[in-house]
């Protein structure tokens, strides 16, 4: 059975759901560096408050599937300035964050439109690559998609 999945772009009344989904990302990851017993619910009023902003924003794309009575499943998009070099003409680097489906919505092709919207988007804003932190449940279909193992090890650090 053929599943056709139409993708659009978030707008304002989108914002709760799209807060209750990312909720569901960091539960679904777990552990305590995504989901800190520390952290509190300010970091939802703080997503819903830089949601209502880069949801019109040139520099980033936050896409929805509909599901019944809510979203089914969302995918957000950003490109930033790097500075160029020879692995980067014009230091424009994608990011995909918070690509997540509602369970109730899985295995439809609802993250697989999103992302296809998303690549499309980074190639007419000429991205010289895309960058993002696979789930082991969303690896396989990231590899299929073309994404690969970044030469560089991931390091970060919190002040």
């Amino acid at each position: 059975m053929t599943h056709h999945t139409d993708v659009r772009q978030a707008v304002e009344d989108d914002i709760a759901e799209l807060v209750r989904l990312r909720a569901m990302l960091f539960e679904d990851l777990g552990g305590e560096f995504f989901n800190p017993s520390s952290a509190g619910d300010d970091w939802r009023d703080a997503l819903a408050r830089v949601l209502k902003e880069k949801i019109a924003a040139d520099d980033a794309r936050i896409l929805v599937v509909d599901g019944d009575g809510g979203l089914a499943a969302c995918g957000f998009g950003t490109i930033e300035q790097w500075f160029p070099g020879p692995h980067s003409r014009n230091g424009r680097i994608g990011h995909v964050i918070g690509m997540v489906t509602d369970p109730a919505y899985r295995r439809r092709g609802h993250g697989r439109a999103i992302m296809h919207s998303l690549l499309d988007w980074f190639r007419e804003r000429d991205a010289v690559r895309v960058d993002l932190t696979a789930s082991r449940d969303g690896e396989s279909l990231y590899r299929e998609l073309g994404f690969f193992d970044h030469p560089d090890p991931a390091l970060c650090w919190r002040p």
